[in-house]
């Protein structure tokens, strides 16, 4: 992506703008409810299962033979330390993905519609809304997706163990579901079908880029809730606070793709001002080939 280019442009004014959106009340209000829904979540999960996910994890840190190896470098006597204190560490990395999904989609379901409506109000309020995404197409389409992330990231698993790749894997899998879910929604009211794909494929770059940084940014959160989880006795506050800022950073990555591609959309739609005829056209056999059982956003059966 060339600097200067008209995607970078967008890109980083909606940055700027989602990030002053963040400190409007009635997104502070809006970021509650993903809370609400993954505090009960990861409290059932933690509250059933992560006693028994820790000893079985440090169960395999201590029997797989390299890390032995690698173990025995500290001794006899740390071995047994070193396990019992990287076994936390290493199933909430393996949650992590799981729940950052969850996450993205209970936003997307539930909190990027009221962004959009909010955004909209302020700047695009003149913007028609053609609908080319239904309720049930996005839905099944953030469904499937994350599917597919969540299986990437379990194959991509073990290059995880080394350092480089930990930096580079997660956040592309992670950018790529971002930018595929939070662009399909953030265009669903306004967009047509044919103006969705020509902007998914017009910007496909910068789009991936402003997924991965999102991802980048969702790291912090996991520094927080490290510490509960570690530290026991700030359980009951940290927690909830990282998934606070799980919620709150969902929201800034929600708004910045809105601004972004109603943005770019407005931009499109100035540029085939004299090309209604062939937009229309073009639409008509989109929806023929939905009709078809196409997934939102492709062009052709997978």
């Amino acid at each position: 992506m060339p600097q200067g280019s008209p995607g970078s442009r967008l890109m980083f004014d909606a940055f700027w703008r989602a990030a002053a959106y963040c400190f409007r009340p009635r997104v502070m209000v809006l970021s509650l409810l993903p809370l609400a829904v993954m505090l009960v979540a990861l409290g059932g999960w933690s509250y059933f299962y992560w006693s028994g996910a820790v000893a079985t994890m440090q169960h395999w840190v201590e029997t797989i033979g390299w890390l032995r190896t690698v173990f025995s470098w500290f001794g006899g006597s740390g071995t047994e330390g070193f396990a019992a204190t990287i076994a936390p560490f290493v199933v909430l990395v393996l949650i992590t993905p799981v729940a950052a999904v969850v996450a993205l989609l209970v936003i997307a379901l539930l909190m990027t519609p009221a962004l959009v409506n909010m955004v909209t109000e302020q700047r695009f309020a003149s913007l028609e809304k053609k609908r080319g995404t239904g309720l049930a197409s996005s839905v099944a389409w953030a469904l499937s997706t994350s599917l597919v992330a969540i299986v990437a990231f379990v194959v991509t698993m073990p290059l995880w163990l080394i350092p480089p790749l930990v930096l580079i894997v997660p956040p592309v899998i992670w950018g790529w579901l971002t930018y595929r879910v939070m662009s399909v929604d953030a265009l669903a009211e306004h967009a047509s079908k044919v103006e969705r794909d020509s902007l998914l494929q017009r910007y496909r770059w910068p789009l991936l880029m402003m997924g991965i940084i999102s991802g980048y940014i969702g790291i912090a959160p996991s520094v927080v809730w490290a510490s509960g989880m570690v530290f026991t006795i700030g359980f009951v506050v940290l927690i909830p606070i990282a998934v606070w800022i799980y919620a709150i950073t969902f929201a800034f990555s929600s708004l910045w793709f809105i601004h972004f591609c109603l943005a770019a959309l407005q931009q499109l739609r100035e540029e085939n001002g004299d090309s209604g005829a062939r937009v229309a056209v073009l639409d008509a056999v989109a929806v023929d080939q939905d009709d078809a059982g196409l997934l939102p956003g492709t062009s052709a059966p997978k």
